[in-house]
């Protein structure tokens, strides 16, 4: 069996991420490639280059009155001049996705950050990729980036309508059969079950999209190797339940690199903690899905209850995300 080349967290974090690229980028094109999506192609207005992305990676649209947001690049990884985001229209927006389509228009400007990769594509011969909805954009350029390796691959795309699905009918186009579109007012829900059933050697699972559907591909997968399934979460997973008491604990964070040592206090993050404390940190989501906050462990054990590192990364206890882990233990060395 080959064993893939794996990307791992190390080689993936910046040495300092307070040095991300920040700069404010022009709308150079918005498009409407489906029901409820707009794609924005944004560019530097002195038309510098941008930073090297590969498939995978999101920026952060910093939008009106503190609002973050994080996006997928669905664009071309070679284009050094454009990073393209497709974005839905939200129903139950907290105020991104309105900001985007009412404001960002062809010439808008718009404050961009990253671009970081929480889920980076591994090198393998074989690919099964599923999407739901807006899950697709990270999936288009980690297609590409198989096709051009000569990878085995198909996509399973599950959407609400054939119109709603963005990419659809170019990726069928393109691709034949080896893409899948399934809309659920035409042929009802994914047939995973079919689809995973089963376990395929050298083949790695990649998926994105709402919650539900990444619960059940988890379920009807569970079968399959460890290690094998990497997914992308839009919302923080449901969690079990915390023990009482729990919650509550308080902890002592050393940071290292600052020389101060802090109190977290019941109820309150390590994340806010440290900002109030003056320490030099970037945090974007502040729901433990985004990976802007992820900090080095040097020593104790993380209570992890982010929705991005993958159990084996909770585990080895190397890294965590300081705006929702806590502490199983009562002290907690950073790399900060």
């Amino acid at each position: 069996m080959t064993v893939p080349t794996i990307t791992t967290r190390a080689n993936m974090m910046p040495s300092d991420k307070n040095d991300e690229f920040n700069a404010n980028l022009v709308v150079r094109n918005r498009s409407t490639p489906s029901e409820g999506v707009v794609l924005l192609d944004l560019a530097h207005p002195e038309n510098d280059a941008l930073p090297r992305w590969e498939p995978g990676a999101h920026i952060d649209l910093l939008l009106a009155d503190g609002l973050t947001r994080q996006y997928s690049l669905c664009g071309d990884p070679a284009d050094s001049e454009t990073w393209r985001v497709g974005i839905l229209l939200d129903s139950n927006s907290r105020g991104g996705s309105h900001f985007v389509h009412e404001r960002l228009h062809t010439g808008a400007t718009v404050r961009v950050g990253g671009p970081r990769n929480n889920f980076p594509l591994i090198e393998s011969p074989r690919y099964r990729f599923i999407a739901g909805g807006i899950g697709i954009t990270p999936i288009v350029a980690m297609i590409e980036a198989a096709e051009r390796a000569g990878s085995d691959w198909t996509l399973l795309y599950g959407g609400r309508t054939r119109a709603s699905m963005a990419f659809a009918a170019d990726l069928t186009t393109k691709y034949g059969d080896r893409v899948t579109a399934w809309p659920q007012d035409e042929r009802g829900l994914l047939d995973l079950e079919g689809f995973l059933k089963e376990p395929e050697g050298d083949t790695l699972l990649y998926c994105c999209g709402p919650e539900p559907l990444l619960a059940a591909v988890e379920q009807h997968s569970a079968h399959w190797p460890a290690g094998l399934l990497h997914i992308e979460r839009f919302s923080a997973r449901t969690l079990p339940d915390v023990p009482a008491g729990d919650e509550l604990a308080e902890f002592e964070v050393v940071c290292q690199r600052s020389g101060v040592t802090l109190e977290v206090a019941s109820g309150k993050s390590i994340l806010e903690t440290l900002e109030e404390a003056g320490v030099p940190i970037i945090a974007s989501c502040r729901e433990g899905v985004c990976g802007t906050c992820e900090v080095r462990t040097l020593e104790g054990t993380p209570d992890h209850r982010d929705s991005v590192l993958s159990k084996a990364e909770q585990d080895s206890g190397e890294v965590m995300m300081v705006c929702v882990s806590r502490a199983c233990t009562k002290r907690l060395v950073l790399d900060l």
